[in-house]
């Protein structure tokens, strides 16, 4: 009952037609992404990057970049509004999927290590950041912390799925076209944004 309640006061609410819309879009928005960064270290390794090269150049470009991502993307927010955040943030989120392509064709060169880490950790802090917001626009008052709880869940499959899939995929594909096809599985969630977040839409 601590979950069907909820579970149908969001369906009661949205129809379930819209309510399945959002559960796919809340699945699909950060899926490329999820691929995509599932295997970053072996692919860096990959490259022919060191541990200990991949170590300092994460910490330092990424951890400061998805800190800067993250408070700006709420800053941003707040005057873009939650849509046009979605769709501004989630369009970064997909460049920086392109950002692996580059290194892929480049090898091993440690400004472009620095500058795809960087750019890909302020992309999902960006995007994190409108996301979080969205889920918790679309839980209601009473059940904020169970629907909050389930609407995560679901957004963590993903990484859940590509970290079981992504390896496999990688021997067949290659690395370029493997990064390619992230880049394109993160349109499905984007295409949803005209279902769920209008860029005109008031919010």
């Amino acid at each position: 009952a601590a979950v069907v309640e909820p579970f149908q006061e969001f369906i009661g609410r949205n129809g379930l037609s819209t309510a399945l819309v959002i559960l796919a879009f809340i699945f699909f928005y950060k899926l490329g992404d999820s691929m995509a960064t599932a295997l970053a270290t072996p692919f860096y390794l990959d490259m022919g990057f060191s541990k200990t090269e991949i170590g300092l150049i994460a910490k330092n470009a990424g951890l400061w970049a998805s800190v800067a991502g993250g408070i700006l993307g709420g800053i941003w927010m707040v005057k873009l509004g939650i849509n046009r955040a979605l769709w501004v943030f989630g369009a970064v989120q997909m460049v920086a999927i392109l950002g692996f392509v580059w290194l892929a064709i480049v090898g091993h060169d440690l400004f472009v290590l620095g500058a795809v880490i960087g750019f890909e950790a302020f992309g999902v802090g960006l995007g994190t950041a409108a996301f979080v917001a969205y889920i918790a626009q679309t839980t209601h008052p009473l059940y904020t912390a169970t629907q909050f709880a389930l609407f995560t869940s679901l957004a963590a499959v993903p990484r859940t799925v590509a970290n079981a899939e992504t390896g496999y995929m990688v021997e067949s594909l290659g690395w370029v076209n493997f990064f390619i096809l992230c880049f394109l599985i993160a349109n499905p969630g984007m295409l949803l944004l005209i279902k769920v977040a209008p860029w005109h839409a008031e919010n």
